[in-house]
């Protein structure tokens, strides 16, 4: 399984239920890693997409704690088990954990590559993802040179899990 996310300096990923920046080559990543695939989300990420809808090409599960909720063309899970076990029916490698906070944190110990979009910035935020650079399992696979879109500096990094 695979995270894939956008951080600032400090691994912030959002605020207000609202990504902290849009990065053209950024989101063309994230398409092109994750259509066709199984993404594994939060309500709350669910409903900050455009309109509230579920991806397109992508098989969407969604984890909420809201036993009565309902969302069409999306899977509706209500534990990590249950997430677990309906994502047995698909190969692990077509797996993306793509938000928010809580679902980083609860599905991190099952993930082995993580697909970081570094900016170099801080913002204002109140949503984090947990720090790799800081995490002993964890390990810089790949690094994209620097890239900037206007006066944003980023990288593309890839994490793998130690073995």
């Amino acid at each position: 399984m695979k995270m894939i996310a956008s951080v600032d300096k400090k691994w912030a990923i959002g605020k207000g239920g609202k990504l902290l920046v849009s990065i053209p080559e950024d989101m063309q990543l994230f398409r092109q890693e994750t259509r066709g695939k199984v993404v594994v989300m939060g309500r709350k990420t669910l409903e900050s997409l455009p309109a509230g809808e579920p991806l397109y090409e992508r098989r969407n599960i969604v984890l909420t704690k809201d036993s009565s909720y309902k969302k069409d063309n999306a899977v509706i899970c209500h534990s990590v088990d249950e997430v677990l076990e309906h994502l047995k029916q698909y190969d692990t490698e077509d797996v993306y954990v793509i938000g928010g906070e809580s679902i980083y944190e609860q599905f991190m110990p099952y993930c082995d590559v993580a697909h970081i979009t570094k900016v170099d910035y801080i913002y204002d935020a109140d949503r984090y993802m947990p720090n790799l650079d800081q995490d002993d399992a964890w390990e810089i696979a790949r690094t994209s040179d620097e890239k900037t879109y206007f006066d944003i500096c980023y990288e593309f990094v890839e994490y793998r899990r130690k073995s």
